[in-house]
């Protein structure tokens, strides 16, 4: 993969991952959001669930806070009962959407040539696929980290990514909602390696247990372009401090 020379970004992505949270009534924490100051340094994304996206969408246009959603599927249509095209969301004014998460590929199945075609299928539709990888406790204790990122990133890129169209969200497994934060120096080796492999201008964010008290840490590591955050996102006053880390 050999991406066009592209200016790296000047601003941190902050993107909330709600999961399976949210109903009606959460429009009350985005509206905490769209009513704060715009954080300086940052870039606030909010990925709800699929049935507020398009009224999270409506509420936030034209304001700092661009709304995303959590999966989809590759086909743009068709007989697949459940489940979202790319396009719907778009449709609906998703700008990001993300792929990959370790919680698909553990409950859904989801393999490295899934989770591709669900970021070629972002592609098609226009929005920006935020493609998550990470290794489990055992991989981690084994010394396999390096070599499950970088078969992650193998299978799952799709060959003519472009910066401006994917963002990369290192997750390790084992500490997505666990509390667990792996040291600086293990998110400085994983994120450097993927630097190392993505070439320049692709925006690197890590995920795992951000909180407002480790963020401004985190955010410090070389290649940390930003925060895949999850719990801590669905209360604006934690998202926010965690954005105001940025600066």
């Amino acid at each position: 993969m050999k991406p066009p020379a592209t200016k790296l970004p000047t601003s941190r992505l902050i993107a909330g991952n709600w999961k399976m949270n949210g109903l009606k009534v959460s429009v009350a924490e985005l509206d905490l959001l769209l009513a704060a100051a715009p954080p300086a340094g940052a870039e606030l994304l909010l990925c709800p669930p699929a049935t507020l996206v398009a009224s999270f969408a409506r509420r936030a246009s034209a304001s700092h806070v661009r709304i995303g959603a959590q999966d989809c599927h590759w086909a743009q249509s068709g007989a697949h009962t459940g489940d979202i095209s790319a396009e719907m969301l778009a449709d609906a004014g998703a700008s990001h959407i993300i792929v990959g998460h370790s919680e698909r590929r553990a409950d859904h199945g989801e393999t490295d040539s899934m989770v591709r075609r669900k970021a070629e299928a972002v592609a098609r539709a226009g929005c920006i696929a935020i493609l998550c990888v990470g290794e489990s406790l055992e991989q981690r204790d084994s010394g396999q980290t390096l070599d499950v990122i970088s078969r992650q990133l193998e299978g799952s890129v799709p060959t003519d990514s472009v910066p401006e169209g994917l963002v990369i969200a290192y997750e390790p497994v084992w500490a997505i909602g666990t509390g667990h934060t792996p040291t600086t120096a293990q998110v400085a080796e994983v994120h450097a390696a993927i630097a190392g492999r993505m070439g320049a201008g692709f925006r690197l964010l890590y995920g795992g247990s951000v909180k407002p008290s480790n963020a401004a840490e985190l955010l410090a590591v070389p290649h940390v372009d930003g925060a895949l955050v999850g719990g801590a996102s669905l209360k604006a006053g934690d998202f926010l401090a965690i954005a105001g880390a940025a600066a």
